[in-house]
């Protein structure tokens, strides 16, 4: 449960618990606390936007207590079925207690059911997805601390600044040299690799302060979330490419690169199409307004 975390580059060495404490004999994990302090850190500030544009925030709590359910299981789900490993029971499959917990699903999972959530509530979903994206972001840079203490989310070596070694680093390493080799990535376990659990935490802080301050700028409804889309998905594109704990698809093609990829091209469409169509109706508008005169 202990592990010894150093950064020889900064001279800092840390000695980290997995356990926060223990409550009758069974262990609570910071994994899990720090999860869970994102994710009340991203419900916060959505909530506060929420209110800012007028939506019923007894309404919305309700839809967000749904998605963050659905976005949890789907987040396993999406885990397990692209995990590079096979599981040996159902137990094992849903224990979330040593993290497994992918991003991707629970973002797919909670925007289905929030869409779907939005309509039954009479809520505009348009406004309540941008909420719901300024809090993503925050959650997640909270969330990765989760990784750090779970010796996850590390990438390829580096001697730069913030390069890390660990004892599980270098275990994990050498348990999957031939893997590493069939995809020609060398990696010498002895030497620190790349935090991208911290790379990712910091991303994501900078994209939330850039959209929880952006958000009352916005041009259209649902701009904050293409926004999102766009900021998370090159981040995670350029970070995932250095990881060596990827999730595939298939042999050699990373999964999350594929569908942050996407989530950038969907979005700057998105953001494109629709900017250009208000300022269309605007003029529209405007020539209307002249023709009366």
């Amino acid at each position: 449960m202990i592990n010894h975390i150093q950064f020889p580059a900064l001279g800092l060495e840390f000695t980290v618990n997995r356990v926060a404490f223990s409550v009758f004999g069974l262990d609570v994990y910071w994994y899990g606390i720090l999860v869970t302090a994102g994710m009340i850190a991203g419900v916060a500030a959505g909530l506060y936007r929420a209110k800012r544009i007028g939506i019923d925030i007894d309404k919305f709590t309700d839809v967000i207590m749904i998605c963050a359910f659905v976005g949890i299981v789907c987040a396993r789900i999406y885990y397990v079925a692209f995990a590079p490993f096979k599981y040996d029971s159902l137990w094992d499959m849903i224990n979330l207690r040593d993290g497994g917990l992918a991003i991707y699903g629970g973002i797919i999972g909670g925007f289905i059911s929030g869409y779907f959530a939005c309509k039954r509530k009479k809520l505009n979903f348009a406004d309540c997805f941008d909420c719901a994206a300024v809090g993503f972001p925050i959650a997640q840079a909270i969330g990765r601390w989760g990784n750090f203490v779970n010796r996850e989310c590390f990438g390829t070596n580096t001697d730069g600044l913030l390069g890390m070694i660990s004892e599980n680093t270098i275990s994990y390493l050498k348990s999957v040299q031939s893997t590493l080799r069939a995809q020609g990535v060398i990696v010498n376990p002895e030497m620190p690799v790349h935090p991208t659990f911290l790379y990712e935490s910091v991303w994501c802080f900078i994209g939330f302060l850039i959209l929880f301050f952006y958000f009352e700028k916005r041009k259209f409804k649902g701009e904050i979330t293409c926004m999102y889309a766009v900021w998370y998905g090159i981040g995670r594109f350029f970070i995932e490419g250095i990881r060596t704990d990827s999730l595939e698809i298939l042999p050699g093609i990373r999964t999350s690169q594929i569908v942050a990829a996407l989530m950038v091209v969907f979005g700057v469409i998105a953001i494109i199409y629709f900017r250009k169509n208000k300022t269309e109706k605007k003029d529209k508008t405007n020539v209307g307004k002249k023709h009366k005169r």
